[in-house]
């Protein structure tokens, strides 16, 4: 075998020079053409790569290539109609409707900026411009003086979160993983859960206060501990930030069950589909146009209560916080179904940790600073609903072996 093998060797080592040779003679009367035909190809697959990795491609990327842009046309027409006529109804379904896929590719940006940024950084700015949509549009309620309606969708986005959101996403995971035991980081979730039952702590004090009657200074009192409570709140959740960022960032790193690497896994790896200044770019846009319509859409709410015979509870507690959630709804329950519950707990959790804890005592501070009574005083139904539904959660958590 061993001498038939370098025979053949030789001969395909004698043969191919031989036949470079000859090609090259055949083709020398067509070299112009073949010239022509390179130079052509070459400057049509710059002009496609030019548009592939330029702006265009970024555009289509976030503006055209997901279904849900389809609602994006409906922003506009309710800016349109908001100014033609008065019906507020319609203006606020279709504000509602033109939010939608603008939060949702606002959370697709913020993933983009994750892959520069790293995973704990790309984590928080995921969280932090997943709420961002609330935090706009408590904002413009505030400055309309609608103190009840920040309150309550505040107070929807957090149970939305903890228990719409989680819920589904649990039950989608268990169904599509029922052949095995899913797990999760329980560390960082017991985190999560404690900074929750601190915030309902510091929104519970102000209600306590106020319907056991016991203030000092009728209404006074109750504004001064809501904004004490407010600011040690945002502190708390800096020195949260410090202690995942800088302190400890490895304890918030996913599950190994197998403790071996996968290669199907280093196959699927994901890379950024823009660069880093268009996610930035992206960022800044996206964030313009919600805080446009948000302020339409604050506008229309009351309108729309009566023109639609709906309470404005209703659609502080459950319309407002669908708009918002709507991104981080769906992301969870697709990162539970590919068995990531790590991610789905920080996606759920973590925004009700983030709203709790900061866009709460933030819009405080700021409803403070426009001089709006926004207070911590949730009344006592909606207190009470906000602790027993954290209590249920961090006993989940705690419990799952």
């Amino acid at each position: 075998m061993m001498p038939m093998e370098e025979k053949v060797d030789l001969e395909s080592d004698e043969e191919i020079p031989f036949s470079a040779s000859a090609t090259r003679k055949k083709v020398q009367p067509f070299d112009s053409e073949i010239n022509i035909a390179s130079h052509v190809d070459m400057s049509k697959s710059w002009i496609l790569k030019r548009i592939q990795m330029g702006p265009l491609r970024s555009i289509y990327i976030v503006l055209i290539k997901a279904k849900i842009n389809m609602l994006l046309p409906f922003g506009p027409l309710a800016i349109l109609l908001h100014y033609l006529t008065g019906k507020h109804g319609l203006v606020f379904l279709l504000s509602m409707l033109g939010i939608t896929p603008l939060a949702e590719r606002l959370g697709y940006v913020t993933e983009q900026l994750a892959f520069y940024t790293g995973p704990t950084v790309g984590g928080l700015l995921n969280a932090t411009f997943g709420n961002a949509t609330e935090m706009i549009i408590s904002i413009y309620a505030l400055k309309s003086g609608m103190i009840r309606v920040v309150q309550q969708s505040l107070l929807g986005s957090i149970l939305s979160n903890m228990l719409l959101v989680l819920g589904c996403a649990f039950f989608s995971g268990g169904i599509a993983n029922h052949q095995k035991v899913q797990v999760f980081n329980k560390a960082a979730a017991l985190v999560n859960s404690g900074l929750l039952l601190m915030a309902v702590m510091g929104i519970m004090f102000p209600a306590v206060l106020h319907f056991t009657h016991t203030e000092v200074h009728f209404g006074k009192s109750e504004m001064a501990l809501s904004r004490f409570s407010s600011c040690i709140m945002l502190i708390a959740y800096g020195s949260y930030l410090f202690f995942q960022l800088k302190s400890q960032p490895n304890l918030y790193s996913p599950v190994d069950e197998g403790g071996v690497n996968d290669p199907e896994d280093s196959d699927d790896e994901e890379v950024p589909e823009i660069t880093q200044w268009e996610t930035i770019g992206w960022l800044a846009v996206l964030t313009l146009w919600i805080s446009i319509l948000s302020g339409y859409l604050v506008d229309a709410i009351q309108g729309a209560s009566d023109s639609l015979n709906m309470p404005v509870a209703f659609i502080s507690v459950i319309l407002l916080p669908i708009v918002g959630n709507a991104a981080e709804h769906a992301s969870a329950i697709m990162f539970a179904m590919k068995d990531k519950l790590d991610i789905t707990i920080g996606v759920a959790i973590g925004s009700s940790t983030q709203i709790s804890m900061f866009v709460i005592p933030f819009c405080v501070v700021v409803g403070w600073c426009m001089g709006q009574p926004m207070d911590l005083n949730f009344q006592l139904f909606e207190t009470a609903t906000l602790f027993i539904s954290v209590l249920v959660v961090a006993f989940m958590l705690q419990v799952h072996d």
